[in-house]
């Protein structure tokens, strides 16, 4: 059977593990073209309980808005796998939505699909660009939008697959139009320190004070330095937001939140059998490139680690060491934005995969 197939391939791939969990139900879920986040840190238990996403096999909606099927989550979640299960049953095609797995030259750090998975079901947007290739939010999501289109046309379903937030956010909701910020005011604000600007910030931004919290160095500076540059607080500029999908089509979004003590569990085996399987022979590559270690390839998780093992700077426990609690600090990251920032009203499921809930999708999808 297709959960048979489904459940083989969570035990011995990598990427996720099929473990018991309490039968799901499935949840007819209408994203609103609007993004709300939720304001409560739980979700109601029956929305808990109910992992689920359905779409019609017709890729058009009553409406005539296509349909497009979200799995994300925090990395070794089991989004792949899952995925793969829905894909082997349905006309879908796997779009990659994590900013790691667009780069060629990191196929084992980043957990891509190895040749077997790609056989399964048609996959894009992985290992499509160079290692010396930006990729921005607003650069995935124009190279997204043109595979759903692709994907439509073909009277497919495009299942969008991973663990990068803002890839998401932008794809659905476009970005705010702020105008470059000139560079000396960029450098000046850069040079305060967080309270200061923190308290220039409550002066000039009184809104985005209170929104932030007064030790986020990174947004207080952005909001400070929009101001400054263009006259005009980053709230307004957000409320010009362009370029989204959101209100052209039907999202259908499930969101993986397994447990957190299996899910640190699952991220510590995956970065050992990486280690094991090539990941110290993929950043010798890079590194043989001469490539900055500002480009974001050399900044994903297990590359700059590697890369001091590589220059004797760390041993190889250490390098392995810091990878471990980098990779648990992501996954933390991703945890949190997934449970509290999308709309409160897309499913999260707080158990793991199991039979029942491939089952219980592939027949809510058929429907």
């Amino acid at each position: 059977s297709s959960a048979a197939r489904a459940e083989s391939g969570l035990a011995s791939n990598d990427k996720s593990h099929a473990l018991s969990a309490s039968t799901a139900c499935c949840a007819v879920v209408v994203i609103p073209a609007v993004a709300r986040r939720s304001e409560a840190s739980e979700i109601s238990p029956a929305l808990s309980r109910s992992a689920a996403i359905s779409v019609a096999v017709n890729t058009e909606s009553p409406s005539k808005r296509p349909v497009v099927a979200l799995i994300a989550g925090p990395t070794a979640s089991g989004k792949s796998a899952m995925a793969l299960a829905v894909a082997e049953q349905l006309p879908v095609d796997l779009v990659n939505a994590d900013a790691s797995q667009v780069y060629r030259d990191l196929r084992v750090l980043s957990a891509r699909p190895d040749s077997e998975e790609v056989a399964r079901a048609p996959h894009h947007l992985f290992g499509v660009l160079e290692a010396d290739a930006p990729c921005s939010a607003a650069d995935w999501a124009a190279l997204a939008k043109a595979v759903i289109a692709d994907c439509h046309a073909r009277d497919r379903i495009p299942l969008l697959v991973g663990g990068t937030g803002l890839y998401l956010q932008t794809l659905l909701y476009g970005i705010a139009p702020v105008p470059p910020i000139p560079s000396e005011i960029r450098e000046s604000v850069r040079r305060l320190d967080v309270s200061s600007a923190y308290a220039a910030l409550e002066i000039e931004d009184a809104q985005a004070a209170a929104r932030l919290n007064r030790n986020d160095a990174t947004r207080i500076a952005r909001a400070l330095e929009v101001v400054r540059g263009t006259g005009k607080p980053l709230h307004l500029w957000q409320a010009e937001r362009e370029g989204g999908i959101g209100e052209a089509i039907i999202l259908v979004p499930l969101i993986l939140l397994p447990p957190r003590d299996w899910l640190v569990a699952r991220c510590d085996a995956r970065l050992d059998a990486m280690f094991a399987s090539g990941a110290i022979a993929e950043v010798e590559a890079l590194l043989a490139r001469g490539l900055s270690p500002d480009m974001p390839i050399m900044r994903a998780i297990g590359v700059p680690e590697i890369a001091a093992y590589l220059r004797s700077e760390l041993s190889l426990d250490e390098a392995k060491t810091r990878a471990r609690f980098a990779t648990r600090q992501y996954a933390k990251r991703q945890y949190t934005w997934f449970r509290n920032q999308p709309p409160a009203d897309w499913p999260r499921h707080l158990g793991t995969i199991n039979d029942d809930l491939i089952n219980n999708i592939v027949i809510k999808l058929r429907n």
